[in-house]
């Protein structure tokens, strides 16, 4: 599946859901927002979380007072209709993908599809990682573990008793060392750390908005998705994810 072909797929299911609930006339507002990182995840320990560093900015989306929120690195502001929602150009506007994504996750938390779509806050990002090395421990434990995406409190949790290794995009990242582990090339070393090193992949959800996600599918191994930009697509794609402390 290719990228485009992914993000047409979501819009098609998130058209046929506003018509089973009869939200596509619904004059419902969506509003996103891009929220301060103490708005996001409020005053944690570790300084170094993608959006304390400004590499990203989350959006959220309020849809008849509920929340959902998306990682991205191309934020923007909308206020409209699920039907304008579903019509914004997701191919080539990285904007519009970021704001789909994000109300995709308020209606389905609305709806009762999913949960855990809005970030933990405070010390519950370091409370979470623990419970990542916990869910590695009793499911795979003796393998060997490709971390995508640069989160700090879970490398720090997996590398004190797994074998790691992490992809970033991050440049500022790539090539130091953090925990104790070489941060390597999140497109350059993707082959060699991912498709033939790892027994397992953590993949970020925010690959989601950038259109990598689709190189994590059918692998041949497999991949659990954290975060709360993904929690709607992997709803809908039938994938595993793993944000326990998320509200």
């Amino acid at each position: 599946m290719s990228d485009q072909e992914l993000m047409e797929k979501l819009k098609a299911e998130f058209r046929t859901m506003i018509k089973k609930y009869d939200l596509d006339t619904d004059e419902v507002n969506i509003t996103a927002k891009s929220l301060s990182p103490e708005e996001a995840i409020g005053n944690t320990r570790r300084k170094d979380y993608p959006i304390l560093t400004g590499r990203e900015v989350m959006l959220q989306a309020e849809y008849k007072g509920t929340f959902g929120q998306a990682f991205t690195d191309a934020p923007s502001e909308f206020c409209g209709t699920l039907n304008e929602i579903a019509e914004l150009d997701l191919s080539e506007d990285s904007h519009n993908r970021g704001l789909f994504i994000a109300a995709l996750n308020a209606v389905m938390a609305k709806l009762g599809l999913i949960e855990h779509t809005v970030h933990c806050r405070t010390e519950d990002p370091e409370k979470c990682a623990f419970e990542f090395a916990d869910y590695i421990r009793k499911n795979y434990q003796d393998k060997k573990i490709a971390l995508v995406g640069y989160q700090p409190s879970i490398l720090e949790a997996l590398s004190k008793e797994f074998t790691v290794r992490v992809l970033d995009l991050n440049p500022k990242n790539v090539g130091q060392i953090r925990c104790g582990v070489k941060v390597e090339h999140g497109v350059d070393d993707y082959k060699e750390v991912v498709l033939d090193w790892a027994d397992v992949v953590l993949c970020t959800g925010s690959t989601l908005c950038n259109g990598t996600i689709v190189n994590f599918f059918d692998i041949g191994k497999d991949v659990l998705f954290f975060g709360i930009t993904a929690a709607g697509a992997t709803e809908l794609l039938g994938l595993k994810r793993l944000c326990p402390l998320s509200k």
